[in-house]
């Protein structure tokens, strides 16, 4: 990096980079930022450091990523900006040294069903277009390789105004790849019919079991009367023949009803439509326990599972279809794909090794192109996303990671560390937002944000060299070589739960016992089958004795701006109850999104005007100040409170204040009592859940689902976006769900989890086609006594006095 050879002020042999060679914020106030002022050296890589919720996504990602975008735009004409997304200016007083920012953050992919690796990276359209160019015999375009573009054929009459307007006959046709069975999705649903209604009532009686449907409206009632088809009122079971092929297979027609125009369709289709399409991972809980309940799904028969018809499986290049590929592992089709040498497609062929090698180098060449982004792990799905800039010509370009080494195993970091020095030293500025040590050791620069987090963050600590970093005495100094002691006395398991010939994705028959009432750590290298064994075959596993299983994945929060953590953990119900109580009115008055929000903003708080393709202005509603709700319920108090000035509490004071007094609310109690214990005292009731950080957010889901009854609680990876000081916090935590008699399963990498484990099961010994077995049992002391694995080796020295 190029500096300048200026003395800088605090010491005659520091040179000062010059004005060019940093990104310069000053003031920044963004969420919890106290006017943040950082010199940031550009063509570096700088790691920013922090306990989780003390300002680092609000800097990095907030600031300086949001501002970067935002001048991008404004480079546009007014008319492109129209269609784009209108960002506001962050809230900082100078910002300067910017470059394009590319972001890759913590936000999974999305799950459709439709989805998979090879679709989210483009490597499925690079290999349609090599098969419509090679592939024998030759069927079409490349749309005729993809499994989600239908076939389509169509004849008619046309009329062509050209001169005398005729009519003339016009055929079209579009090869498509799409299985017509499946319909590209890969699998077909069979359907259990005791599940969706009691045949012995009648459709008027309530005939319907399926979750949400009224059957015994009258709306239903009059809809089926009007088809003609069926008698509502007759019971199902003495149906005929036609009229049961009508009630479950029936196309749609259009019957009136009152004089409204409504769609009869059969029970079958309709079900398809309503539930089946979405994806499993997106559904409401009881809505999935339905679906597991009532269908079964199985690989589709006419394609076998390849999404494809039979024509885009007929074509061939060197005796393997398209299919074919798409099942392979990454690692043996970028050797397959180098093996091509066909002049006429040189430079598809050179761009598809690119992206196929960079998928090995990553450490992703266990995949394969068919694996559905819904079943990716979190660090899976972030490294996935990096793909797409591993290749990349662009230099002197801002790279904004958010946790890359999110789901790593130890022994992965090191790839992960090596793509971020690669892009460095290509002339790059790299930030990254991270907690490992590994990652924080290979910084350039660090700034270290705090001391603690929320309102008692927001400030820089520390900025500077990792050395200095580790004698700063900042919380993130003092615990950068943080080592721990293994577990002297482990649990002793109450029982044991069998997993016998375990499949799912690449586990290879495992036989494992999961043993109950101990703290059970299941690790392994990033691919080596952990989430197979324990969400294919733990989770929905019956356990007896009126006892489930509770889960706690990595899916992500959904919420907007007027969602909080009162609102998503149940909170805001007992505080409402609690106000109308003492003031002898309704609950609703006391929700800002029902009958006590104000009616100037409607219960946002603030009034957005829209300018455009400008950004947007918000200001604070000038009827209720803010506060979201009407004057008049503002006149009700709870314990010397209004709502608002509640819903303002942090979570420290609040469990104070509803702990006693006339403001004491034991159900409230509770959820603030599970919110403190995972760390977020700090957090207030009302912060609206857009600004929380990853971590935050997945301390929020794993207190709300504390409250959940279950005897077997799974846990996947709970230490992401977890800061060093706060490691010890949550393994107390699960500590105390232990010697509650709860059986606590943990999916993880983190060193310190695996060393207070009482039993670990240790997947590999590789990724992919080379993990998928147990390759240790026991306890933490035994695996680091054997040394056997990969695992054992990284624990050994973690632990070394």
């Amino acid at each position: 990096m190029s500096k300048a050879a200026v003395p800088a002020q605090n010491g005659p042999h520091t040179p000062v980079p010059a004005p060019h060679d940093v990104i310069r914020v000053h003031g920044a106030r963004v969420n919890n930022l106290r006017d943040v002022s950082v010199d940031i050296p550009k063509r570096s890589l700088t790691v920013f450091t922090g306990v989780s919720g003390s300002g680092k996504s609000s800097l990095v990602f907030e600031t300086i990523a949001a501002e970067s975008q935002r001048l991008i735009n404004e480079t546009y004409s007014a008319f492109v900006q129209g269609f784009m997304p209108t960002l506001a200016r962050p809230d900082v007083d100078v910002l300067e040294g910017l470059t394009t920012a590319i972001v890759v953050d913590q936000e999974r992919i999305a799950a459709d069903p439709r989805s998979t690796v090879g679709t989210v990276t483009d490597v499925n359209a690079l290999l349609r277009i090599l098969f419509s160019r090679l592939g024998e015999p030759r069927i079409g375009p490349p749309s005729a390789f993809s499994f989600n573009t239908p076939s389509v054929r169509a004849a008619g009459a046309i009329t062509v105004e050209r001169g005398t307007a005729r009519t003339v006959k016009q055929t079209f046709s579009r090869a498509g790849g799409m299985c017509p069975r499946c319909e590209g999705r890969g699998t077909v649903s069979d359907i259990d019919l005791t599940q969706l209604y009691d045949d012995s009532k009648s459709i008027a009686e309530g005939a319907f079991t399926i979750p949400g449907w009224k059957s015994d409206s009258w709306w239903t009632v009059r809809t089926y009367a009007a088809s003609g088809f069926l008698d509502p009122n007759k019971p199902i079971r003495e149906f005929t023949e036609k009229e049961m092929e009508d009630f479950l297979h029936h196309e749609p027609v259009k019957v009136k009803v009152e004089g409204a125009n409504l769609t009869y369709e059969g029970l079958i289709p309709k079900l398809r439509k309503s539930i089946l399409s979405k994806d499993r991972g997106a559904m409401q809980p009881h809505i999935r326990e339905f679906v597991d309940r009532a269908v079964t799904f199985v690989s589709c028969p006419e394609c076998d599972g390849t999404r494809l018809s039979a024509s885009a499986r007929s074509s061939r290049i060197r005796g393997r279809n398209i299919a074919d590929l798409c099942a392979m592992e990454i690692g043996e089709l970028a050797a397959w794909v180098a093996g091509l040498d066909e002049p006429a497609v040189a430079p598809l062929l050179a761009s598809l090794r690119g992206v196929l090698d960079s998928f090995v180098g990553i450490g992703l060449g266990y995949l394969s192109l068919e694996r559905p982004t819904g079943s990716l792990s979190g660090g899976e799905a972030q490294r996935v996303k990096m793909i797409r800039h591993l290749g990349s010509s662009l230099t002197d370009v801002t790279y904004v990671f958010d946790e890359p080494t999110v789901g790593l195993h130890p022994h992965d970091i090191q790839r992960v560390n090596d793509l971020l020095l690669r892009l460095r030293d290509k002339g790059n500025t790299v930030l990254v937002v991270e907690h490992k040590p590994q990652t924080i050791a290979i910084a350039d620069h660090v700034v270290d944000l705090g001391p603690g987090a929320g309102t008692e963050g927001g400030t820089v600590c520390f900025e500077g060299t990792v050395e200095g970093l580790r004698a700063a005495g900042t919380v993130t100094g003092r615990h950068l070589e943080d080592r721990t002691l293994l577990k002297e006395k482990v649990r002793v398991p109450t029982g044991r739960l069998e997993i016998r010939g375990a499949r799912a994705h690449n586990l290879r028959d495992v036989d494992v016992d999961i043993p109950l009432g101990v703290l059970v750590v299941v690790t392994g290298v990033a691919g080596s089958g952990k989430s197979s064994l324990v969400h294919g075959s733990l989770v929905g596993t019956p356990l007896g004795d009126g006892a489930g299983v509770v889960s706690v994945g990595q899916g992500a929060i959904r919420g907007s701006r007027r969602s909080n953590p009162a609102t998503y953990t149940g909170l805001l119900e007992p505080i409402r109850k609690a106000f109308a109580k003492a003031n002898g009115v309704k609950p609703a008055l006391f929700s800002a999104n029902s009958e006590g929000a104000c009616p100037g903003c409607n219960g946002a708080g603030v009034v957005y005007t829209d300018l455009a393709m400008m950004a947007g202005v918000s200001t604070p509603c000038e009827d209720c100040e803010g506060k979201r709700f009407q004057p008049a319920v503002l006149e009700y108090r709870l314990g010397g409170r209004d709502i608002s000035e509640v819903l303002a509490l942090p979570v420290s004071e609040a469990l104070d204040f509803f702990a006693s007094g006339e403001a004491r609310t034991p159900a409230a109690h509770r959820v603030l009592t599970r919110l403190d214990d995972v760390g977020l005292g700090y957090l207030t009731l009302g912060q609206p859940l857009t600004t929380l950080s990853g971590g935050e957010r997945q301390r929020l889901k794993l207190a709300t689902h504390m409250g959940d009854p279950g005897g077997v609680y799974v846990l996947d990876e709970p230490t992401t976006g977890l800061h060093l000081a706060d490691v010890g916090q949550l393994l107390t935590l699960l500590d105390r769900l232990v010697d509650s008699g709860k059986s606590v399963v943990v999916v993880e990498h983190h060193l310190a989890v695996m060393a207070h484990a009482d039993w670990i099961i240790d997947l590999g010994p590789g990724a992919g086609r080379e993990g998928g077995r147990v390759v240790f049992e026991g306890t933490p002391a035994d695996l680091v006594g054997a040394a056997s694995t990969l695992t054992a080796e990284h624990l050994a020295a973690y632990t070394a006095p």
